[in-house]
């Protein structure tokens, strides 16, 4: 960059607090967040992070001895994709290959990639700790969340994920090595250049631009979004809290490094999930992409109004009339079910 005016400023801290505080953390202290939030020390006390502090060995001969057997959605990443989960440079295929290997393979081939050069990429995906170390919850947990929310192992070497959301609310404790968090508020959408949503590593859209080439022509306007960029790096026993929708970008530092998150949704009713959501994206998509400029705008008044509004916009109903425009509950998201199949 030859001006200084067109240096892009250094990206903003994380919110921060300790977990060690007056009073012990919980779910309180972030739901009805609009905003992420670091939690320094939140899994200081498990054993698997007391033994990552002492070595990666200590680690990974601990998590062997959990080990079950089962077989585990794992990642290769040729050695010049940089480590990024991502396209082939035509977007032809993916920048990797997928294996299922249980937990004791991968950590021994991540102890062999460790020792050569130009070694590829290894990831163990969303894997369910319950499915392959079922002994790692009795005293690995996190207490304030309901024990139906189910946590995943994320665990390789120096690998990129890029910029993605999560439909849910994501806590993600870092339990060995150190990763970089790089977030974005939802409204960065239209900057950060997401690709397929039907064509997209491990099922997650991600962007195309790389946050560390902020100057590839294909990509004005990722300037703008890392303007906007919060970040902070995560060692062993600290978490990150980040809220449904927010674009993160998440690098693992290390030749070994392993992450537990947990994804839920506060909404507790019998028949909803968070999935509906992904899919009334495609819905809309196949109900509004190929209609005239005149009744798209039409449908989105109506989708502002009913979906996107408040309480205001049905105020003068009164609320023994309100069916589905009323709170949810297992009898509405029934009908809302229903007329969504009649209409299809």
């Amino acid at each position: 960059m030859s001006e200084l005016s067109d240096a892009i400023p250094a990206p903003a801290a994380i919110e921060e607090c300790h977990a060690s505080g007056d009073r012990p953390f919980g779910l309180d202290d972030v739901l009805g967040r609009d905003r992420p939030l670091v939690i320094r020390g939140l899994v200081n006390d498990w054993p698997i992070v007391k033994l990552a502090r002492q070595s990666d060995t200590a680690f990974a001969q601990r998590l062997a001895e959990l080990d079950n057997g089962a077989d585990v959605s794992t990642l290769m990443i040729a050695p010049d994709a940089d480590g990024i989960i991502g396209y082939a440079p035509d977007m032809s295929d993916l920048s990797y290959q997928h294996f299922k290997v249980p937990v004791t393979l991968g950590l021994q081939r991540l102890a062999s990639y460790s020792r050569r050069d130009n070694a590829p990429g290894m990831v163990i995906q969303s894997a369910p700790i319950r499915d392959c170390l079922p002994g790692f919850l009795a005293e690995h947990a996190l207490p304030f969340l309901d024990p139906k929310v189910e946590p995943r192992l994320w665990m390789g070497n120096q690998v990129t994920t890029p910029t993605h959301f999560d439909s849910q609310h994501n806590i993600a404790c870092v339990v060995c090595g150190s990763r970089r968090f790089t977030l974005f508020p939802p409204e960065q959408l239209p900057n950060l250049y997401i690709g397929p949503l039907d064509f997209a590593p491990t099922g997650a859209a991600i962007s195309m631009a790389r946050l560390d080439r902020p100057d590839d022509p294909r990509y004005p306007r990722l300037r703008l979004a890392l303007a906007t960029a919060q970040v902070a790096e995560l060692h062993p026993g600290d978490a990150i809290y980040m809220p449904p929708l927010w674009w993160h970008n998440v690098e693992s530092l290390g030749q070994l490094n392993a992450l537990v998150n947990y994804w839920w949704s506060p909404v507790q009713v019998e028949g909803f999930t968070t999935g509906h959501a992904r899919a009334a994206l495609y819905h809309c998509l196949l109900a509004f992409r190929t209609l005239p400029p005149a009744e798209r705008a039409g449908w989105k008044n109506l989708l502002d109004h009913y979906v996107f509004g408040d309480e205001e916009a049905i105020a003068h109903i009164p609320e023994h009339r309100r069916g589905v425009l009323g709170p949810l509950t297992p009898e509405t998201v029934e009908q809302l079910k229903q007329g969504a199949r009649l209409n299809l």
